[in-house]
């Protein structure tokens, strides 16, 4: 199940043009702030490799794997460099069966019911909201009285630790983070510090609309 790679910090990390030369050095700094899910976007500079990089070496603690699959023939590609997650911005039903088929999770990117219910019934372990900037707090809380209640609900798009509560008190179930966390250039250190600041905000707003 997915959910235990999501259970203890439910932030996904999106690394959208890192390089290989970087990877690890970006990995490590997520891990150290409690990351569990790292995934590297198709678009990005040689992402197999980052990806094999990763795998290697975190892969026992993280969860890893590639986003903007857009092909099931990349989901094959991706599994063979190690990864363990397919993350889509659409619902392909022909990319959730082929990561199925190897064994992978899925999370497919949906902004409608209708995407979001064919993508569970193809097998989709989570679904991603996106664009989070178009799919409001009211709109995820809509959709959570008609979905299945374990299902996972990823906002992303445009989240900051400024932007969290509202789409917690919604019913999020965590968060995929881009450019607010990691850009291309933005050191190591830096990163670990954003990370840091979105471990705080969700473990402060989590904690508290549980109160």
């Amino acid at each position: 199940m997915i959910r235990a790679w999501l259970d203890s910090l439910p932030l996904v990390a999106i690394l959208r043009g890192l390089r290989p030369d970087e990877a690890l050095d970006i990995g490590r700094a997520l891990v150290a702030e409690s990351f569990s899910v790292i995934e590297v976007p198709m678009n990005s500079p040689e992402p197999l490799q980052s990806i094999r990089l990763l795998s290697a070496e975190l892969g026992q603690r993280c969860l890893i794997g590639a986003g903007t699959v857009l092909q099931p023939e990349q989901v094959s590609q991706v599994a063979a460099a190690g990864g363990r997650l397919i993350v889509m911005p659409h619902a392909d039903t022909r990319v959730i069966a082929a990561a199925k088929r190897e064994g992978m999770y899925c999370v497919p990117g949906v902004a409608t019911p209708t995407e979001a219910f064919a993508a569970i019934q193809a097998g989709a372990d989570a679904i991603k909201l996106f664009p989070a900037e178009m799919l409001t707090p009211s709109v995820l809380k809509a959709w959570r009285a008609v979905l299945p209640r374990d299902l996972a609900m990823l906002p992303v798009g445009g989240i900051t630790p400024e932007t969290m509560a509202p789409y917690i008190a919604a019913g999020a179930s965590g968060f995929g983070l881009g450019s607010a966390l990691y850009a291309p250039g933005r050191s190591a250190d830096d990163v670990g510090r954003r990370a840091r600041a979105f471990t705080h905000a969700w473990k402060t707003l989590a904690e508290g609309n549980n109160a």
